[in-house]
């Protein structure tokens, strides 16, 4: 099978590309144009009243400081997902160099100059007018430059509350080990930042009289631009659809659900942090999902039935170098004491725990293994170190844990855990270069996403469990050097579902009655 280059990536994608670059710059602009009206005014008044000024900069950049995954996640309280939070986040990021530019700008007046102006009879507003802001127009700008700048960038995360932009094939293509995805976001994001940044600095060179004539043009071209990211981000069907970036770019995924089922649902890309509670609070009404999350439980989700069969077997096992497993001998048989000791129902009621109880991993992985005879307390030996890792989600830390206690239990290595490394490249690529010993991964993942074989090969394998685990870890061995330890008995495979009571109303229980419900709209 021929790699694909980016070209060819793009040239498929050109449609969702164009309709992520006008979400990305309608995010930017419209919080951009927020940003001016707020803190160009906000810096007025602290030129006038400087001893607010400390507070309000103060303020402002406490806020800045905010890491921009965690501003967004405050904001979904606030304004549940879409553009709203995004808007909201950008626009706090924006606010301190526009704040403070104008500010300084005006501040830095020469006092000559206004005694002048003063002595000629102007009033407070004409100083303002017509001297203060003319004179401070190019630091004001500037300011306006680095904060349109740091918008282009943090707007490719509006992808995780579900409003679009570049970041969904940066983070996809993180998630699916698609370096072509990544660069397809990347670059038309890095080229926007320079265009916008050169574009603003014409217009800090020209100077005041082409700002004047260009005053009411640009608030027309936000408004275009902001309308039509609201239309590129609208959805065509009543029921309401968010699934993941990894899932939008996956056969067992979205591609499949449109080659396989038919079914194509105009989602909203989301993180899986944040769309459980989505189609909880009726925000979304069909999300991509795990199997065994908790949150299943704690929201009283319905999983669709996979009656066409696109989701292969997902069973869980640790994955490790060969080389490795000769480096700490006891350290195959201590991790394979898991192997066996879950179902789906006990790996969702530990989910639960985590998802919904709040419950920390390393509570719900002692009480596991006490309740299966299994906990020691740590020998505290000093034969070597074993590095762990995982992926970015409750299940993955609570087996990190479990793994922990276990090497700490019946070894006499000692245990270094780099946990949430993200998705399934960066954990894969750590360890191939060394950086983690091992890490769970799923048999289905394993498959598509790092394997990636041709359809053929994919149908035949993934007709059972053992023959997907079989054929990941013959391949695995020969082409990488790496181990799939005994499964740990649960399947944690991809599904739909949506709200126990909508699919009732609605009369759907498989994907293709989902289908059908849209064939009947």
């Amino acid at each position: 099978m021929m790699k694909q280059s980016l070209w060819q990536f793009i040239a498929e994608q050109h449609e969702k590309l164009i309709t992520q670059i006008m979400q990305h710059l309608g995010l930017t602009f419209l919080s951009l144009f927020l940003a001016i009206i707020v803190g160009v005014p906000l810096g007025i008044l602290i030129a006038r009243k400087r001893k607010l000024s400390s507070l309000v900069l103060g303020i402002a950049g406490i806020l800045q400081t905010i890491p921009s995954i965690a501003l967004l996640g405050f904001m979904i309280p606030a304004f549940g997902i879409g553009p709203k939070p995004a808007i909201a986040a950008l626009l706090i990021y924006a606010l301190l160099p526009v704040i403070r530019n104008t500010y300084t700008g005006i501040t830095g007046v020469d006092p000559a100059v206004i005694e002048a102006a003063k002595a000629m009879g102007m009033n407070r507003r004409q100083l303002l007018l017509k001297v203060k802001l003319p004179l401070a127009m190019p630091v004001i700008i500037a300011g306006i430059r680095t904060a349109a700048v740091i918008n282009v960038g943090v707007a490719t995360l509006a992808s995780f509350v579900a409003a679009g932009g570049l970041g969904e094939f940066i983070f996809g293509g993180i998630s699916l080990n698609n370096t072509n995805m990544i660069l397809a976001g990347a670059i038309p994001a890095a080229l926007l930042a320079v265009l916008l940044d050169q574009t603003i600095a014409i217009l800090q060179k020209s100077g005041y009289r082409l700002f004047q004539k260009l005053k009411f043009a640009v608030p027309v071209l936000l408004v275009i631009l902001g309308a039509g990211y609201m239309v590129t981000n609208s959805s065509q069907h009543t029921v309401k659809a968010g699934f993941t970036p990894e899932f939008m770019g996956r056969q067992d995924g979205d591609i499949g659900l449109r080659s396989v089922y038919g079914i194509n649902v105009n989602p909203l890309v989301v993180s899986d942090a944040i769309m459980y509670k989505a189609a909880y609070e009726k925000e979304l009404d069909l999300i991509s999902g795990y199997s065994t999350d908790g949150r299943i439980k704690a929201f009283d989700l319905y999983v669709l039935d996979d009656d066409k069969k696109i989701f292969p077997p997902y069973f869980a096992a640790p994955i490790i170098k060969t080389k490795t497993l000769e480096k700490f001998p006891e350290l195959e048989k201590t991790l394979n004491m898991l192997a066996g000791k879950f179902n789906d129902s006990i790996m969702t009621d530990l989910n639960y725990r985590s998802d919904h109880l709040n419950q920390t991993p390393e509570k719900i992985a002692k009480d596991f293994l006490i309740k299966n005879n299994l906990y020691k307390s740590p020998l505290k030996g000093n034969s070597g170190t074993v590095r762990i890792g995982s992926k970015i989600f409750g299940e993955q830390y609570i087996l990190a844990e479990m793994y922990t206690m276990l090497i700490e239990g019946y070894t006499h290595y000692k245990v270094e855990t780099k946990t949430g490394l993200g998705g399934t490249k960066i954990c894969f690529d750590a360890l191939m270069n060394d950086a983690i010993d091992f890490y769970p991964e799923y048999t289905g993942t394993g498959l598509l996403v790092l394997l990636k074989p041709t359809e053929q090969t994919i149908k035949s394998v993934s007709q059972s469990a053992d023959k997907t685990y079989q054929y990941v870890n013959s391949e695995f061995r020969k082409q990488y050097g790496i181990q799939w330890l005994q499964p740990l008995g649960f399947n944690n495979a991809y599904a739909l579902m949506m709200r126990r009571k909508q699919a009732e109303d609605l009369h759907i229980k498989s994907i293709s009655d989902l289908r059908k419900y849209f064939d009947g709209k």
